[in-house]
């Protein structure tokens, strides 16, 4: 055969698709030639389907060598040194393709890739506008312009151009793919949706429109479905990254952080330095209750990505949980210098400052973040804690009726087909006035009770253990326990929702006590049992329960307790006996105090509060951390000295070591966040000079201790 009959028989072979056959044919035009032009390039085409770039290159610059006006060459050339990610190579040698071939849409098309392997956007988009120009009908140009104009951001350009590609190849699963992508910045889910399913219909195998496609549906509110087809893109391509953490996410949104957190810790072995997943798992140890762990992947997060808002974000809503609030206020401020609309960053940042007590800032960020937010409920009930706190009460409880939209507020919504009560008038009717929330609650609100029922038949349900304690209320008809059958009422009304609908101001708030009272029998008997306990007897609280089911609380119960140990201060002032009143997992404790601090644990024998009443009843003193002991005391009128956090609860108010709602309280208040030392301190010195029998004042104008 001559070479140029070779040359056409490994060509017809080459297009069969019977690549050894079509080698040998070109090997032998080599074997005659080695600078054969024509059979270096095939060659080169060969080595390049066969998986061998760099043996690509090498026949090709040959075949170049041999026939440098040849633009296809060239151009092939190109191909090749940009697959192997040579992109300024591979830019070089389409130029010369088209200075030898003007207007070639196919090395236009190339050469834009290319640039925008390089992060020269506005060069490629000008690059593929010129190939659409010269080649109208060219799918992959529309295509490509499309992506480098999302890519700068001109999304509804970025919109046109994706949408005539999709018209131009109806049948390319991937332009339907990159426009629902774009779509998908726009904010358009509903209009993705169709054309990813029509993607996945064309190629059921699309990795990559299976992830798109599920993050569609989280995003219309249906992780459930999302979750199938994040799971199908992992089945599909097990060592793809980004699969594993949108399943991470989708997980999250279906409130299952323990699977979460292993998608993206498989993310996270296949891509070490990946920040979405980084921030992913941080998001997920914190939804698991471990936000001590969750500090160490955000801060990876930030260092791979400083851009990346969301880490910012989270970040600092993770320190400020753990009580590091200055630091927590930066790392929110970052996020939203990067993002400035960022709705959790500016909620976040609004909690933060609200822990740092600047009330104004605090205010300010929770209403801008109002309208921004996907969770407004979060918002108005960090803003009614920000307007309670700082004493404007009838804003706070209007703002504080979000709270039933809140998903843990679930449990204690009741539908009792009934109408609510405002406030109004309701002489001869019967009201349900029903317990939500803690056991502290119930005991500083159900007062209310008491009030309402002077004019009315009041029907109060509170909690099991505190049934009997409740009986011991004023003009309150019946006593319920949550669970036991309801009588007949006309009105219901959550107890927490009391002082909003009676308009409670500052100086309107019901201060008569006591409105509790202990079995007076019962209480008798344990001052018989504690006068052989010789000085002062001291009622101690160290713990909050720990509500491990909301680890948004559970940091909260965390900042409000100290362990046991922490006290020992309290056993260098003589002339005091404690008795322990904590309950609940801490109470094991008691075994152990710390040296010098002798303490007597009668908690055994307090099955519910009307027995806790009784034992407080016969004691001088309790000193107790924020937690349902506190509010029983004050309820009582017994001496209470309350320790208090820096970031405390709204009932406590700003900068008043009293309360309103409880009059024989004083507080002792965290000078800085987590400074227990000092509060202990504080007590030490006040016990002391009790014990010396120095009056103890609890606020201005509450008078003495006695």
């Amino acid at each position: 055969m001559s070479t140029a009959e070779l040359l056409q028989h490994g060509l017809l072979e080459h297009r069969a698709g019977r690549r050894r056959e079509a080698e040998a044919a070109y090997r032998r035009i080599l074997a005659d030639d080695p600078s054969h032009p024509d059979a270096n390039q095939l060659m080169g085409v060969l080595a390049h389907e066969a998986g061998q770039p760099d043996a690509a290159v090498s026949f090709i610059r040959r075949a170049i060598g041999s026939s440098r006006a040849n633009p296809g060459y060239h151009y092939y050339l190109g191909i090749v040194l940009g697959d192997l990610g040579r992109h300024a190579e591979a830019e070089a040698s389409l130029r010369e393709a088209l200075r030898l071939r003007a207007g070639h849409p196919d090395a236009l098309s190339r050469l834009g890739v290319a640039l925008a392997s390089q992060g020269r956007n506005a060069e490629a988009a000008a690059t593929f506008r010129e190939a659409v120009r010269v080649a109208p009908a060219f799918a992959a140009a529309h295509g490509n312009l499309g992506i480098t104009l999302t890519t700068l951001g001109d999304l509804p350009a970025a919109e046109a151009s994706l949408r005539e590609a999709a018209r131009l190849a109806p049948a390319d699963p991937n332009a339907l793919n990159d426009l629902a992508g774009v779509l998908v910045r726009l904010g358009r889910h509903a209009e993705a949706e169709p054309l990813l399913r029509q993607a996945l219909r064309l190629a059921p195998d699309f990795a990559e429109a299976h992830i798109n496609l599920g993050g569609v549906l989280a995003d219309l509110g249906r992780p459930a479905e999302g979750e199938a087809n994040f799971r199908r893109a992992v089945a599909l391509r097990p060592q793809y990254p980004i699969a594993h953490n949108g399943l991470g996410l989708t997980l999250l949104e279906l409130a299952r952080p323990a699977e979460a957190e292993a998608a993206f810790r498989e993310a996270l072995r296949q891509q070490p330095l990946y920040s979405q997943a980084l921030n992913g798992l941080g998001i997920a140890l914190c939804a698991l209750w471990r936000a001590p762990e969750a500090e160490a992947p955000l801060r990876d997060a930030v260092s791979v990505d400083p851009d990346l808002a969301d880490a910012h974000a989270n970040l600092g809503a993770v320190l400020t949980r753990l009580g590091r609030p200055t630091e927590g206020e930066a790392c929110l401020r970052e996020a939203l210098g990067l993002a400035p609309g960022h709705p959790d960053a500016l909620r976040n940042l609004a909690v933060t400052l609200y822990d740092l007590r600047r009330l104004p800032e605090a205010e300010a960020m929770f209403r801008a973040a109002l309208p921004l937010s996907r969770s407004p409920a979060d918002v108005h009930l960090g803003l009614a804690s920000t307007l309670l706190i700082g004493g404007r009460l009838a804003e706070g409880w209007a703002e504080f009726e979000w709270r039933w939209a809140l998903d843990h507020m679930a449990a204690d919504v009741r539908d009792f087909r009934v109408p609510t009560w405002r406030g109004e008038p309701i002489a001869g009717r019967t009201l349900l006035l029903h317990a939500e929330q803690g056991m502290g609650d119930t005991l500083q609100f159900c007062r209310y009770a008491s009030m309402i029922g002077a004019g009315a038949r009041v029907v109060l349900e509170v909690q099991g253990p505190l049934k009997r304690l409740m009986t011991s209320l004023d003009n309150v008809a019946q006593v319920v326990a949550r669970g036991e059958p309801l009588p007949h009422f006309d009105l219901s009304c959550p107890l927490l929702s009391a002082p909003g609908a009676l308009s409670t101001t500052l100086e309107t708030i019901p201060t008569a006590t006591p409105y509790l009272a202990a079995d007076s029998a019962q209480a008798a008997r344990w001052r018989r049992r504690l006068d052989g306990l010789p000085g002062l007897k001291v009622g101690l609280v160290w713990s909050g329960e720990a509500r491990k089911g909301r680890p948004d609380l559970a940091a909260i119960d965390a900042r409000r307790s100290l362990p046991l140990a922490a006290l020992a201060p309290l056993g260098e002032v003589l002339g005091v006996r404690y008795i322990s009143l904590q309950k609940g997992a801490p109470s094991a404790q008691a075994a152990s105090p710390p040296a010098g601090l002798t303490l007597h644990d009668f908690t055994a024998e307090l099955n519910d509060f009307a027995d806790t009443a009784a034992l407080i009843d016969a004691l001088d003193l309790v000193i107790s951390v924020d937690t349902s002991v506190a509010h029983l005391a004050g309820a009582l009128a017994r001496p209470v000295w309350l320790l208090n956090r820096y970031d405390c609860d709204w009932r406590w108010l700003l900068d008043r070591d009293d309360s309103p709602w409880h009059p024989t309280l004083r507080q002792f208040r965290q000078p800085k966040p987590g400074d227990w030392a000092s509060v202990i301190a504080q007590v030490r010195d006040a016990l002391r000079l009790l014990v010396a029998g120095d009056l103890l004042q609890f606020g201005p104008g509450r008078g003495p201790f006695a």
